[in-house]
C-alpha cells in the first residue's frame, strides 16, 4: 500500500530510541524526510535514517515549539508530519509524588506537545493541510498508580489532541492520538528502566518477574515491539488516514477494556 508519505516534511520529538526511533525509521523507509528531536544530541544522530536530520531540544522549554519548526521549515522548507511522541514516566507512588514530579509530566505531556501543535497547525494549514499525531498512554484511559502524575496528564493530552482536532479539522489539519501499553523499549526493559524499579520498589524478585507479571495482564501476553506501536502512528500521518480526525487509538494488546 502506497501511504502517500513519499518527500512529507516529518518532525518527531523523543526520536533517539523506542517508539520514537521506529516510527522515525519508518516514516524514512516511506520516502518522507525526517527531523529526529530530543535532548541528546550523539544518540538522535545515531538514530537518524539516511536522509534524516538531527535537532537536539528539550519540548518543555517553552520556546521549543517555535525552535523545533523553525528548524524544520529552515531544513526541508514546510511541515506536513507532526508526531509528538517525547515522555517519560517512573514508578513511585501517588503519596510520594513531589510538586516537581507532577510540574514534570505536566511540561512533557501536556505543554510541551500544546506548544508545538500551537506553532505547527498554522503552517500546516497555511499549505493546504498535515497531520499530528500525539503519543499518549494506556495509562491516560485507564489510570494507574504506579505513577498517577503520569496518567493523569496523558488523560489531558488525550482531551488536548481532541480539543485541536476539533479546532483545526477544518483546515485540513487532521489531528489524533495513539495510546500505546506495555512496549518493549529503554523505559520498561533498560537499565534502571520500570522493571527494575518494580523490583526495587518490591513488586517483584526480579525484572524477569516484574517484565512477566505485568505482561501477563495484557490479554496478547506479551510487550509490543517499538514497530508494531509506529505503524499505527505512520498510517495515522499518511493520505490513507484522510477521514480518521480526533481519535485516540489504543494499541495495547487489548490491555484496556474498552470499545472506544
Amino acid at each position: 500500500m502506497n501511504l502517500g508519505l513519499s518527500g512529507a516534511r516529518c518532525v518527531v520529538t523523543g526520536a533517539g530510541s523506542g517508539i520514537g526511533r521506529a516510527t522515525a525509521e519508518l516514516l524514512a523507509a516511506e520516502g518522507a524526510r525526517v527531523l529526529l528531536v530530543g535532548r541528546d544530541a550523539e544518540r538522535l544522530t545515531a538514530a537518524a535514517p539516511e536522509g534524516a536530520a538531527a535537532f537536539a531540544a528539550d519540548v518543555m522549554q517553552p520556546d521549543a515549539g517555535e525552535r523545533i519548526v523553525a528548524a524544520c521549515l529552515e531544513r526541508f522548507g514546510g511541515l506536513d508530519v507532526l508526531v509528538n511522541n517525547a515522555g517519560t514516566s517512573s514508578v513511585t507512588p501517588l503519596g510520594e509524588l513531589t510538586e516537581e514530579d507532577w510540574e514534570l509530566q505536566w511540561q512533557l505531556n501536556v505543554r510541551g506537545p500544546e506548544r508545538l501543535m500551537r506553532a505547527a497547525a498554522p503552517r500546516m494549514a497555511a499549505q493546504g493541510g498535515g497531520r499530528i499525531v500525539n503519543v499518549t498512554s494506556s495509562s491516560g484511559k485507564r489510570p494507574s498508580l504506579r505513577n498517577a502524575a503520569y496518567s493523569v496528564t496523558k488523560a489531558a493530552q488525550l482531551s488536548l489532541s481532541r480539543a485541536y482536532a476539533d479546532a483545526w479539522a477544518a483546515q485540513g489539519v487532521l489531528v489524533n492520538a495513539v495510546a500505546p501499553g506495555l512496549t518493549a523499549s529503554e523505559l520498561w526493559q533498560g537499565a534502571g528502566g520500570l522493571a527494575d524499579q518494580e523490583v526495587a520498589a518490591g513488586g517483584a524478585p526480579d525484572r524477569e518477574a516484574a517484565m512477566a507479571a505485568v505482561a501477563g495482564r495484557v490479554p496478547l501476553g506479551r510487550f509490543a515491539e517499538p514497530e508494531e506501536i509506529a505503524s499505527v502512528i505512520v498510517f495515522l500521518c499518511s493520505a490513507r488516514a484522510s477521514d480518521v480526525v480526533g481519535a485516540a487509538w489504543s494499541v495495547d494488546g487489548g490491555a484496556v477494556p474498552t470499545i472506544l
